[in-house]
């Protein structure tokens, strides 16, 4: 790393020997410019911003101690160190000037031998600190990623419907986050998704979401609010903003509104619609205030819009709920593959005499869930899709949802049974790798027997339950200590262990170090390869 070296002394032959006798280059140092007394000084310190200035202190015009007090004064100068250069008379200007902030100083005549080893060693420390310093700012940047990842997946894992206990370890982590945290729930919903994605193959459907998600989490940066974008289902966003309980600002939610809608059309060209619930909410109180905001966009599907949803109208009729219910059974037997519980939503849906608008949401929103299910193909969305633009009655509408439903049942019933619950499992695991997870829980789950379940695991994965945790939990822990600063405590806690004693008993047998080791090691290694 080369500095910048600004040289004041107000005689020239002094000035001249600093140029020449000290081995610049080979210090690594620039000499960025020369001055003869305080105020020249000052002026070539705002200008070049040196990193190092050996001044004279007793010089016409300006004197060293004035140079000092006024470069200090200003950022440039507050970010230069400086040596001094006295005589014997001046040593107690010499002093003073050690307590204003100088390096270090060298008495006149100059042994530039001196001078050399002071100035090598005030340089090197000037690059060991801004190392240091830069090493911090990278460390510090890292770990804000990972805990901004954390922070995201617990409020991810809070918004599907899990346990919020959970996710509170994490949580509680994130920096300024308590227990009694608000948020104001908004639901970004792409317009007409399914239809305009029917003709996207996988490709153009991850970027077309990815583009959506990236102006999402710019979207809101102007008013300076504490906020995360979480990708619920594809065409899908929640947007969960830090806020006050009692801070409910009908103005400030209007404009977060408009930006949003703004952001994604300017930026994507495609338009969304917009919903907020009227007041900030508890975390435990995120995943059905998620669910209200789906359920009046039920209630008000039609083109673009920003819906400011009201508690009276949450409260909506029990034949506008039942849709809701419905939808969710219809969905929730699929998952299961529960064909009873279909047959069941399937007569609610046909007495319920819902208007086409209604319907219509539903042929939509079942869609989304079994693409995201991965149980209706793309030929099977653009022929209801051509079904329905020229479908005239409810009758038709009501056979689409039938068929539709029939083909995902039978596509599901294609997949083995077995390898769709372990992918459950594996789902679920993975997002409990810091709870004390068990067989048994999972088991529950799904809704099998433990000694079924660890079969089934065994056959699918090649590694019993245990296992897999354990391995997935030591990579965790691998990525924490080696991207973090965290304590081994915290880390073994954020990978399932309570116990420190125990995550290091783990840990060393199956890396063959103890935690604290493998972070040394890694930094060497880091270090050496730089």
């Amino acid at each position: 790393m080369r500095l910048k070296v600004l040289l004041v002394d107000d005689e020239l032959p002094i000035l001249q020997n600093l140029r020449t006798v000290l081995p610049w280059d080979e210090m690594q140092l620039d000499i960025a410019a020369t001055a003869r007394n305080g105020a020249e000084a000052l002026e070539a310190l705002k200008t070049h911003k040196p990193d190092l200035a050996l001044c004279d202190i007793r010089m016409p015009v300006m004197d060293g101690m004035a140079f000092l007090a006024q470069a200090r004064a200003v950022p440039e100068g507050a970010a230069c160190e400086m040596v001094m250069l006295t005589g014997y008379q001046e040593f107690e200007y010499a002093r003073a000037a050690l307590k204003h902030g100088v390096k270090d100083y060298i008495l006149k005549p100059i042994d530039y031998e001196q001078l050399e080893r002071t100035v090598r060693h005030v340089a090197n420390a000037i690059r060991s600190e801004r190392a240091e310093r830069e090493e911090r700012l990278k460390r510090e940047k890292r770990w804000n990623k990972v805990a901004h990842l954390a922070y995201e997946k617990a409020l991810y894992d809070v918004l599907m419907g899990f346990p919020p206990e959970g996710a509170l370890r994490i949580l509680a982590d994130e920096d300024g986050w308590a227990e009694d945290t608000s948020y104001v729930v908004m639901l970004v919903d792409v317009d007409q998704y399914s239809r305009l994605s029917a003709p996207w193959d996988e490709k153009e459907r991850r970027l077309w979401n990815f583009a959506v998600g990236n102006v999402l989490q710019e979207a809101l940066r102007p008013f300076a609010i504490k906020y995360v974008s979480l990708h619920a289902r594809e065409g899908e966003w929640c947007v969960l903003i830090e806020r006050r309980p009692d801070a409910c600002d009908a103005d400030a939610t209007t404009r977060w509104m408009e930006a949003v809608q703004s952001a994604v059309m300017a930026n994507v060209k495609l338009s969304v619609s917009v919903g907020v619930f009227p007041r900030p909410v508890r975390v435990a109180e995120v995943a059905e205030t998620y669910k209200r905001l789906q359920r009046s966009f039920l209630q008000h599907a039609g083109t673009s819009r920003l819906l400011a949803v009201t508690e009276a109208a949450d409260a909506e009729p029990e034949t506008e709920g039942a849709w809701w219910s419905i939808l969710e059974g219809l969905v929730s037997g699929l998952r299961q593959q529960d064909r009873g519980r279909i047959d069941q939503a399937l007569g609610r849906l046909q007495r319920a005499a819902l208007p086409e608008s209604a319907l219509h949401y539903a042929v939509i929103h079942l869609m989304r869930e079994m693409r995201e299910m991965d149980v209706v193909s793309p030929a099977e969305e653009e022929s209801v899709w051509k079904k329905l633009q020229h479908t005239v009655s409810l009758k038709d509408v009501m056979e689409s949802i039938v068929l539709l439903v029939d083909h995902a049942m039978e596509r599901a019933l294609n997949k083995k049974s077995g390898e769709l619950l372990m992918l459950s499992a594996k789902d679920y695991i993975d997002r409990r790798l810091a709870s004390d997870i068990g067989v048994e829980e999972v088991a529950t789950h799904l809704g099998i027997s433990c000694s079924y379940f660890s079969l089934l695991f065994k056959t699918q994965f090649g590694e019993t339950f245990v296992e897999y945790v354990t391995r997935q939990r030591m990579e965790l822990a691998k990525s924490l200590l080696l991207l973090t600063d965290k304590s081994i405590a915290k880390i073994g806690a954020l990978s399932g262990y309570a116990e420190r004693r125990y995550f290091t008993k783990v840990f060393q047998r199956h890396t063959g170090m103890t935690p604290s080791e493998f972070r040394e090691a890694n930094q060497r290694d880091g270090g050496a390869s730089a």
